[in-house]
């Protein structure tokens, strides 16, 4: 993070911990919580004005997270019966940088943890894999069967004792989450959707997504416009539209996923005409220009790359001119493939892309009618319209 504490950084006037912390306080299943720190943080997170009342205590942890998670167990121990209900309640962790968890999420861990003994989120894997070796793509890894894991982790809390009996926190091994631990001990860990917008911050970038979110969801927006001559309240609609036609090779990059055993879109990007149209629609509305002129399609941009990356710049752009996403609606018109089961997929990781609500996004699309280039199978066209809005 380049030197920034992002669990002290204020997005919408309070740390960033303490979205997290609220969060998990908000599912009704949660009966206590312990916060594990680093020992300098404990006296001034105890005095915290923003602790909800379920927190029962800060205490300190480790050097490493199973070291950290230890302590927070027997903390939750020591609260007399009021770290959950029943003889064997569902302890969760989760990351105190994770501030965008849904505590709807937090509720399908919890249950999934009570019925099947040990659970954890995962979204599945959208871009492709390439194993380096230094600046060189040594291998092209497949992507079925892989996911990426969130958190809350949630673990009925005997097992999780089992676990750390056979693997003390202290010992020589080094676990990167609970579902590894656990793994170890051939203990079955049940997967089950995740959220694409429950990201962690690890990277500065980051930051400025969740306060995106943040600011949507507030309906504020901290940026100086000033100079970009937005006022306040300032609502921007803008318009999008991209085609391409099939090209050699697959898969087909589209709405921000790779749909399989379908041809992709020539182009000298990715060819994913959804992103395009979205960024076009953001530049339009910001008065911006356009996608080609931010990314002209020569030596200056990189054959082939991922519309997400276009993208991410956009959103960088429209946020520094104190502007956020309200609201993408998008149209994609195209005989082939078949993309109805794919839409859901889109609109989350539109949303994801846009540091958005997923409600905020809707996909959807036409055959074309078996007019033009679309209805005839021969390309993709798709058409956005976005709105910003800016506020003071």
């Amino acid at each position: 993070m380049g030197g920034v504490d992002k669990l002290d950084h204020e997005v919408a006037g309070l740390p960033l911990l303490a979205h997290a912390v609220a969060a998990i306080a908000a599912a009704p299943e949660v009966r206590a919580i312990v916060i594990v720190a680093a020992a300098d943080r404990v006296d001034r997170i105890r005095s915290a004005a923003w602790l909800p009342a379920a927190v029962r205590t800060v205490v300190a942890g480790g050097t490493r997270r199973q070291d950290s998670v230890a302590a927070g167990l027997a903390a939750l121990d020591g609260l007399n019966g009021e770290g959950g209900t029943g003889v064997d309640p569902v302890v969760l962790v989760h990351d105190g940088a994770r501030p965008l968890v849904d505590p709807a999420l937090v509720s399908r861990v919890a249950g999934a943890a009570a019925t099947h003994g040990a659970a954890i989120p995962v979204v599945p894997l959208t871009e492709t894999l390439k194993r380096l070796d230094g600046e060189r793509i040594v291998q092209t890894i497949a992507r079925e069967g892989l996911a990426t894991a969130q958190t809350p982790q949630g673990v009925r809390r005997s097992i999780l004792r089992v676990a750390l009996e056979r693997f003390p926190a202290d010992g020589a091994e080094t676990w990167t989450d609970e579902a590894a631990l656990l793994e170890a001990c051939r203990i079955a860990v049940h997967a089950l959707p995740g959220d694409p917008s429950n990201l962690k911050v690890t990277l500065p970038g980051d930051l400025a997504r969740v306060e995106a979110v943040f600011d949507a969801r507030l309906g504020t927006v901290r940026m100086d416009r000033t100079a970009a001559g937005i006022g306040s309240g300032a609502t921007r609609i803008g318009l999008g539209q991209d085609s391409h036609s099939f090209g050699p090779g697959s898969p087909l990059a589209l709405g921000g996923i790779a749909i399989d055993r379908a041809p992709r879109l020539s182009g000298h990007s990715d060819g994913d005409v959804v992103l395009h149209a979205i960024a076009d629609a953001m530049l339009g509305a910001a008065g911006l220009g356009d996608l080609g002129r931010l990314f002209p399609a020569g030596p200056e941009t990189p054959r082939g790359i991922a519309s997400s990356e276009l993208l991410a710049e956009v959103v960088r752009r429209t946020t520094a001119a104190g502007l956020v996403v309200a609201n993408v609606d998008v149209t994609i018109v195209a005989a082939r493939p078949r993309l109805a089961a794919s839409l859901p997929a889109m609109g989350r990781r539109v949303a994801e892309l846009l540091g958005v609500e997923p409600a905020t996004v809707n996909v959807k699309a036409s055959t074309g009618n078996l007019a033009g280039m679309e209805g005839a199978g021969r390309g993709i066209t798709a058409l956005a319209t976005v709105t910003l809005v800016a506020s003071g």
